[in-house]
């Protein structure tokens, strides 16, 4: 069972699984791992989703023996990491922890899933469970989006967090840039045509990123190559990719499963690819919530902790629990 909104698109859609028909599928982080809703999307009517029934009981208890890190385990294993990055003058890296919520009777997912789809308008926002996973996220971050009939395609460079009422510093700058550079030379070798806005605020809940939009034409034949060279883009990963990856594998406590990966999503006109990110997988007894940053030289463990802090809520404050 999947159920989604796109953005800025409040009509709820799900798959009808009658027919084998590419139409929703998430691929973990390393890619290795695919969940796959295949069939037709079809539009949910409200009256049928109100007798739609998703129980606690129809979800696996957790059983990982995972505990999140502590605030002071985090910012000693960041220290770490910054001195990976000074060492070896990376201009980013993205690491990422897992916040555990157990504090919970019973969770209305119904009802978190209208809040989540009401506090972010402007990103994809999905809840499945395929008897094994269950997960809820809502994320805007395009990863790509491809026109079938023109053959254009469009992805952004998102990198950067401050709340929404702090002003931007040369660390969210310096930040983002390498994002938008990465993105360009990727661009450049399946087109010499490459539209570029300058950059702009990118507001999400509580939160904002810079955000530099690209566009250009493209082979139909070389979609699937642009999206595997694309992910993971430096916004989840770092720069460079192998090397980020290998720390990433070192240093985080946790494997991190699908958050940052990415979801595409097929429709008549479009196939759209959207990055996983402000996600949680979902047990009977626990929320497990995944959140990162990217780690630049002039990183600050606290300061890091409280983003991730208020990345959270983006899943947290909006679970209805008793």
């Amino acid at each position: 069972m999947i159920y989604f909104k796109l953005p800025f698109n409040e009509g709820l859609h799900t798959v009808e699984e009658t027919a084998d028909k590419n139409a929703v599928n998430f691929h973990s982080y390393n890619s290795l791992n695919q969940i796959n809703f295949n069939g037709n999307i079809i539009k949910v009517e409200s009256a049928n989703w109100n007798e739609v029934s998703i129980t606690n009981e129809s979800l696996a208890n957790d059983t990982t023996d995972f505990t999140a890190e502590t605030k002071e385990e985090y910012c000693s294993t960041l220290e770490q990491v910054i001195e990976v990055i000074k060492e070896n003058d990376l201009p980013k890296l993205v690491y990422s922890r897992r916040k555990i919520f157990t504090d919970f009777n019973t969770i209305d997912f119904k009802a978190s899933f209208d809040n989540l789809c009401t506090t972010y308008p402007n990103a994809f926002r999905y809840l499945f469970n395929d008897g094994e996973n269950a997960w809820m996220g809502a994320f805007s971050e395009v990863l790509g989006k491809f026109n079938k009939a023109t053959h254009e395609f469009e992805t952004m460079a998102l990198a950067g967090t401050l709340p929404t009422t702090e002003e931007w510093t040369e660390k969210e700058i310096e930040e983002q840039k390498p994002v938008t550079t990465y993105i360009q030379n990727i661009l450049k070798n399946y087109s010499d045509q490459v539209q570029q806005s300058e950059t702009h605020d990118h507001v999400s809940g509580n939160i904002k990123h810079l955000r530099t939009d690209f566009k250009t034409t493209i082979k139909p034949s070389d979609l699937d190559r642009l999206i595997q060279d694309l992910h993971p883009t430096p916004a989840v990963c770092g720069i460079p990719k192998d090397f980020c990856n290998e720390n990433i594998r070192k240093y985080e406590k946790f494997p991190r499963e699908f958050y940052a990966g990415y979801i595409k999503v097929e429709t008549d006109e479009n196939i759209l690819y959207f990055v996983n990110l402000r996600c949680a997988r979902l047990y009977r007894n626990a929320v497990h919530v995944f959140v990162g940053g990217g780690i630049t030289a002039q990183s600050n463990p606290e300061k890091e902790w409280i983003e991730t802090e208020l990345k959270s809520e983006a899943i947290l404050k909006n679970l209805v629990v008793s």
